[in-house]
């Protein structure tokens, strides 16, 4: 396989690192500091098929919390309060809540945190890779429900009322499911505004060509470690090219990626602040 220019510099990157690692001050930030530097990003969903009615609704995304690696229910606790500090009308999940279900304790306070977030929309979550392994499956689809989320695995429902609404689909886990794009959109109408959760970002290349208008992605971290004009280093299968912030993929879809929450492998952030996500819808015939 052909090495790239940018593959040979990530890799020979990735090895000075871990000889040098991250020394005094640098190293104390990306353990301790950024990690918990919480950004909220509000980004702007205008379309001319927004029914009037749904005119500022809010919508909250928040991802890879991966508690139980370095993210604790205390930290949790934080997020939670400062999510429904946001008073979104719609909360959703796009996966990887516990790192390693196999590991993890799942003590009862963690569906009851989750069960005091707020939106008087609904609140819905997909699965993410991470939730699936370690025999999480199951056991993470519980604590989802006791927090009061309902699922949306390869399905889709309508957010709103009979004066105007939207569709709000889900994608099982590209990496450790069975994701099926036909059937999470059987029967949508193309005219009407679609709104599609996958955790893995770079699967937008396909779904650009199904009738969806926004995809909302996780599972890159933002690479969780980034230089200064280089940016970030490393990222997981399927969030190699889309890795954080907006993206146009054809005429219609627009793709955002979260850099989500909690981190993975390393337990350190630079460059890289965790982030919630919040879209306002608004509707152009106003």
């Amino acid at each position: 396989m052909k090495l790239t220019r940018r593959k040979f510099i990530k890799n020979s990157l990735r090895s000075v690192l871990g000889v040098i690692g991250l020394t005094g001050g640098s190293y104390y930030y990306a353990r301790y500091v950024e990690p918990r530097m919480l950004a909220i990003r509000n980004f702007t969903l205008e379309n001319d098929k927004i029914p009037t009615s749904l005119h500022n609704i809010k919508v909250l995304q928040f991802s890879d919390t991966h508690v139980g690696y370095h993210y604790d229910l205390k930290q949790l606790k934080e997020l939670i309060d400062e999510i429904n500090y946001q008073r979104p009308d719609l909360i959703l999940f796009t996966g990887d809540l516990i790192d390693a279900p196999n590991l993890y304790d799942f003590p009862d306070e963690l569906p009851v945190l989750l069960s005091q977030l707020t939106a008087p929309l609904g609140k819905f979550w997909i699965y993410g890779n991470h939730d699936h392994g370690g025999n999480g499956t199951e056991k993470i689809k519980d604590v989802m429900e006791a927090g009061g989320f309902r699922l949306l695995q390869n399905s889709h429902t309508r957010i709103g009322d009979h004066r105007g609404s939207f569709i709000l689909a889900g994608l099982d886990d590209v990496m450790l499911g069975r994701p099926n794009i036909d059937e999470a959109l059987h029967l949508v109408d193309p005219d009407i505004f679609t709104l599609l959760m996958v955790h893995e970002p770079d699967v937008a290349d396909e779904i650009q060509h199904y009738p969806v208008d926004i995809q909302l992605s996780g599972h890159s971290h933002g690479g969780q470690v980034q230089l200064p004009i280089y940016g970030y280093l490393i990222t997981p299968p399927y969030a190699e090219k889309y890795v954080e912030g907006s993206y146009q993929l054809g005429d219609r879809l627009q793709l955002f990626v979260s850099r989500g929450l909690g981190t993975t492998r390393m337990p350190y952030r630079f460059l890289c602040r965790p982030e919630i996500s919040v879209y306002t819808l608004k509707s152009k015939e106003l």
